[in-house]
């Protein structure tokens, strides 16, 4: 297994800067922007109101309302044990997909993937049931270089609901539009893997993350019908898709700042229980191509587990991490004080 690691430039608080997330002025979120003539974007609730997309409020409704009365019938009531492990296994491999393929290899390209590993990405991801890769990826590198402002698709400046599942349900702010023609994207299309799923993604999607995985149990291990499609089409579905966007939500807004304490990611141990490792937050923000997107609690950080595996057997490789010394210098000149208390907390896990 090859491991780069990023030395620090000569002149390191130059290169902090580089990562310091500042965005430029005209990008500041102000709670009282300049409303277009058309009136569209208003105020709603305390912040913001953007065109509320219908269409997509009632699906996100009703596929919660139904994996909600799914859970409890199944998973709490009856507890149905076959279904309960392969929503687990199946989960897994979606996050896999999510985590170690749409945001570690195809945005921040933290490491290189042979093409048996590229294959298995793709499978994984299409399982998840998301956007297609090239949506996926734009948006995050989107809200990497302009973190916490009107371009941020999920810009947590505008409230814990909206940075979770909110900016799903309305349209994209004027800035995220222009500033995502910004974003080159033009590495993943030379990906002929890439290029493939992107023409047939729907097809990849409704097949992987539903058909499939849905009649697998009842020939499987002879599971009902009814429990299959209720456990794999909405709860795993619907626990899926929250454990991705906890990481835009509870990681902006619950937990200690050790790298960097001038922005809005934080620690969240919880995320990373749920996301596969994801939760560390402002230490991948400081360090967003470092590829175990974390350097502390690896114990939960199951997609830095599997990416060592395939390190190993030659299938990753060129596996990029931060070095010690920009490491330590964040850690002394902008973190909030509290990296020692995370090692203790850590070692106590």
């Amino acid at each position: 297994m090859t491991v780069t690691t990023t030395k620090a430039s000569e002149n390191i608080e130059s290169y902090i800067s580089l990562i310091s997330h500042e965005p430029p002025e005209d990008l500041k979120v102000e709670k009282k922007n300049a409303q277009p003539k058309d009136g569209k974007y208003k105020f709603l609730f305390w912040e913001f109101e953007t065109p509320v997309i219908w269409g997509n409020v009632i699906l996100i409704t009703i596929f919660h309302i139904i994996a909600v009365y799914a859970l409890f019938e199944h998973f709490i009531v009856i507890r149905t044990p076959g279904i309960i492990l392969y929503c687990l296994i199946l989960g897994g491999i979606c996050g896999f997909g999510i985590t170690a393929g749409a945001h570690r290899y195809w945005t921040h390209r933290s490491y290189k993937a042979k093409l048996p590993l590229r294959v298995i990405l793709l499978i994984c991801y299409s399982c998840a049931g998301q956007n297609s890769i090239v949506q996926w990826v734009r948006d995050h590198r989107v809200h990497h270089k302009f973190s916490e402002t009107d371009a941020d698709p999920h810009n947590s400046n505008r409230g814990f609901f909206f940075s979770h599942v909110g900016w799903l349900m309305t349209k994209k702010h004027p800035e995220v539009l222009s500033k995502g023609k910004t974003i080159d994207c033009s590495d993943l299309l030379e990906d002929p893997l890439v290029a493939f799923h992107e023409r047939h993604f729907m097809l990849f999607k409704i097949l992987c993350c539903f058909i499939v995985p849905t009649i697998i149990p009842p020939f499987l291990y002879g599971e009902t019908w009814y429990t299959s499609i209720m456990g794999v089409c909405f709860v795993r579905y619907v626990v899926s898709l929250n454990s991705t966007w906890a990481v835009n939500s509870f990681a902006h807004f619950y937990g200690n700042k050790p790298y960097d304490k001038r922005i809005r990611p934080v620690e969240n141990t919880g995320v990373s229980l749920f996301a596969m490792g994801e939760g560390y937050h402002n230490y991948h923000h400081t360090f967003p191509w470092d590829y175990r997107a974390a350097e502390l609690g690896m114990a939960l950080n199951i997609t830095t587990l599997w990416l060592d595996f395939f390190g190993k057997i030659g299938w990753a490789y060129d596996l990029k991490v931060g070095s010690d010394e920009l490491k330590e210098s964040m850690i002394m000149n902008h973190g909030d004080g509290t990296y020692h208390k995370k090692i203790e907390d850590t070692k106590s896990e």
